[in-house]
């Protein structure tokens, strides 16, 4: 669902009117667009956020709110009035994220706030929502810097302007060698060192409380280091003149690097490690300011990385970029470590731990003192963002690259692998398991029919590559998916590349195995069945040109957001849905892909475009021969020996048994014609000759 409220529309009025019922409520443009609240001798200002905070959250758009505040600036209301993200659209209800968003009432724009439990009494701590990190913690930004740049138009009385923030003059001449010691002692380099009983302390008193105690609280549970790279000092000793210079000339001149390096068996780059857009462990304060880290700010580091003399080997490196200023290295700043606790199955609890940091003034020429401009309170991304995701992606995108070219030499090996099928047998189970756990549950790579429905709907309204490229896995396997339909159809998606139809797969061999009984739908019903994925195709297709988010709500006809997204953690009814069609398969295979898959409907009607046809019949096929087609796991060969490709899963189990001379009647039937007529040749040349008998020697014959 996505909920939407414009500026210009009455909706917002009334919501304000609903949350001040006795007030004067007048729409202004200076000093921002919003409304004017007026009540006796007070007065409040409402307005949307994202005219001052335009922050891309997880599905790439900002999340937009509406806020009303004192003029101490101080927040009274808030409202959530439009986002596209898709973990609250397809998993979490919205009242997570009403309640969530309901916290930041009563806080002040001066205010630091957190997501996440925080135990100093100068940080106000909200309860995130989870499965939704990256969502909450764009929200967090967006609300702190609206309501700061709104309060700074009513102080300076005037709409608030972008300009270019200050930057601290970095010294980066007459650096000498240093070892790792002696960056530590100039306080280049600094730490956060954990303990288990800091860890359990400040866990202490909340669900995530440890019901045994650490036998030794002084174990080691983060030894962690981290250090500003601009400063040549720092930046050369610790990377190398090469690294140092290659790193500056990929960055802007506002951009700061940030080392971070740690040993422990908690990882500080988290879930945005995996997927996301912003790390949710690791982020720097600076003041009031939260800077957090997307996945463009992130480089890959290796312990040989490290230049530094005596420098201890770390299990975990990486450098993080502050960009465009949001990092004043002149003022003293905070780095903050957050750890993360599950409790139960879906719910988690947080503490954060902080270190400061202050450069020594030895490595700075401090600029004159400006004031803030709020263009620090803006967050706008030079780089576009979907080149940094592809960059950040590399091993995702090799590994899937590499499985898409083994993909292919499969397919232009098939005539030679299926008369191998033992061979054939383990290749094709290996690929499913590949395309399960890395495409599905490790990528989260799943193509749903709502990306046919987007992509339609952008090509009628400002198609931008750029949209499609912000998640380089998908665009990949969209790529090959279109190739593949021209040249094979439907099934190569359907058959080798669609994580959920790989889990029935999968578990329809396990039943095999175990023997559980297979049943066969009637080909009459069976093929009748066939048109009901049409129909929901057409009917959610109806629904995308009323609304997208209509459709995107009944697109949850497809399991694939449950079963591999959320991996099975959602509500009830939704895994229970899902969990009916692996246990379906069981006993049917791949029941959901022949009859209600909408994507699988989606791809059949280009697929008829097909340019070649690689699958083998003989003129016996279905007359009299039916061996294929009673062997066909889903029932894509008509009785008269078709193969019907919209249906076909490209399996190739029917080209086994073609080449199998053993199997298949006509080729069995031809071998024993060859074996008749070698025989008959045979006989021929043999002569048949009476021999007659003789007598001994000298023995008359009277």
């Amino acid at each position: 669902m996505s909920l939407v409220l414009a500026a210009e529309s009455p909706v917002p009025e009334q919501r304000l009117a609903d949350w001040y019922p006795d007030s004067t409520i007048s729409a202004i443009e200076q000093p921002f667009a919003g409304w004017q609240i007026t009540s006796g001798d007070s007065t409040r200002y409402a307005f949307l956020t994202r005219q001052f905070a335009d922050i891309s959250a997880y599905s790439g758009k900002p999340v937009e709110m509406l806020l009303a505040m004192d003029e101490q600036g101080r927040l009274e209301h808030s409202l959530v009035v439009e986002h596209h993200e898709p973990i609250l659209l397809i998993g979490i209800p919205e009242s997570k994220l009403t309640a969530f968003v309901s916290q930041y009432e009563g806080v002040g724009f001066n205010e630091r706030v957190q997501v996440g439990l925080s135990r100093r009494d100068d940080i106000h701590s909200v309860d995130g929502v989870t499965g939704a990190t990256v969502t909450v913690m764009v929200i967090n930004q967006t609300v702190m810097r609206a309501l700061r740049a709104a309060h700074q138009a009513l102080a300076q009385g005037q709409r608030v302007t972008a300009a270019p923030a200050a930057e601290a003059a970095i010294l980066i001449t007459d650096w000498q060698p240093r070892s790792w010691q002696t960056l530590k002692e100039q306080q280049l380099i600094r730490s956060l060192v954990l303990t288990e009983g800091e860890v359990e302390s400040a866990f202490a008193g909340t669900r995530a409380a440890s019901h045994k105690p650490s036998e030794n609280p002084d174990t080691a549970f983060m030894d962690l280091y981290f250090a500003p790279l601009r400063p040549a000092e720092a930046g050369i000793n610790l990377l190398g003149q090469t690294r140092y210079d290659k790193l500056l000339a990929d960055l802007g001149p506002n951009d700061q690097p940030i080392l971070v390096v740690a040993n422990s068996d908690y990882s500080f780059r988290g879930n945005g490690f995996v997927r996301g857009g912003i790390f949710d462990r690791v982020r720097a304060w600076q003041g009031p300011e939260e800077i957090a880290f997307r996945d463009m700010d992130y480089y890959r580091l290796a312990p040989s990385d490290l230049k530094a003399e005596n420098t201890p080997r770390f299990g975990e490196l990486a450098i993080f970029i502050a960009r465009d200023g949001a990092l004043d290295l002149s003022q003293p700043w905070q780095f903050e470590l957050m750890v993360r606790r599950q409790v139960g199955a879906l719910d988690s609890e947080f503490a954060s731990f902080y270190a400061d940091y202050r450069l020594p003034e030895a490595y700075l020429s401090l600029p004159a003192p400006e004031v803030p401009s709020a263009s620090d309170l803006a967050l706008e991304e030079e780089t576009p963002l979907w080149i940094s995701l592809w960059q950040m992606k590399q091993v995702q995108i090799v590994v899937l690259l590499t499985g898409l070219a083994v993909l292919m030499i499969i397919l232009f090996l098939q005539d030679w692998l299926v008369q191998h099928p033992a061979l054939m047998h383990r290749v094709r189970i290996g690929y499913l398991c590949f395309t399960l756990f890395f495409i599905g549950w490790y990528s989260l790579a799943q193509l749903s029919v709502v990306n046919v429905f987007t992509f339609l709907h952008a090509l009628f309204s400002g198609f931008q590559w750029s949209s499609f490229l912000l998640d380089p896995m998908m665009f990949i396997l969209w790529s090959f998916v279109a190739l593949t339909l021209l040249l094979w159809g439907r099934g190569i998606f359907c058959g080798w590349l669609c994580p959920f139809g790989a889990l029935q797969e999968l578990v329809n061999e396990a039943a095999r195995k175990l023997k559980i009984k297979q049943f066969t739908v009637p080909f009459a019903v069976h093929e009748r069945l066939w048109a009901l994925k049409y129909l929901i195709l057409l009917g959610l297709f109806g629904l995308s040109l009323q609304s997208l988010a209509l459709a995107e709500q009944a697109a949850e006809v497809e399991p694939f957001k449950t079963a591999m997204t959320l991996r099975f953690m959602r509500e009830w009814g939704y895994v229970a849905y899902a969990l009916s069609w692996v246990v379906i398969s069981l006993f049917l295979r791949k029941a959901y892909c022949r009859y209600v898959c909408p994507l699988g409907a989606a791809l059949a009607v280009p697929a008829r475009l097909r340019l070649f046809d690689w699958l083998k019949r003989r003129h016996e096929c279905g007359n009299p021969c039916q061996l294929c087609a009673k062997e066909c796991e889903v029932q894509a060969i008509h009785p008269d020996g078709r193969i019907n490709a919209n249906e076909c899963h490209y399996c190739l189990d029917c080209q086994i048994t073609y080449f199998n001379e053993r199997k298949c009647p006509p080729l069995v039937m031809k071998a024993k014609n060859r074996r008749r007529r070698e025989l008959e040749r045979e006989a021929a040349r043999i002569k048949v000759t009476n021999v007659g008998a003789t007598t001994p020697q000298g023995e008359s014959n009277e």
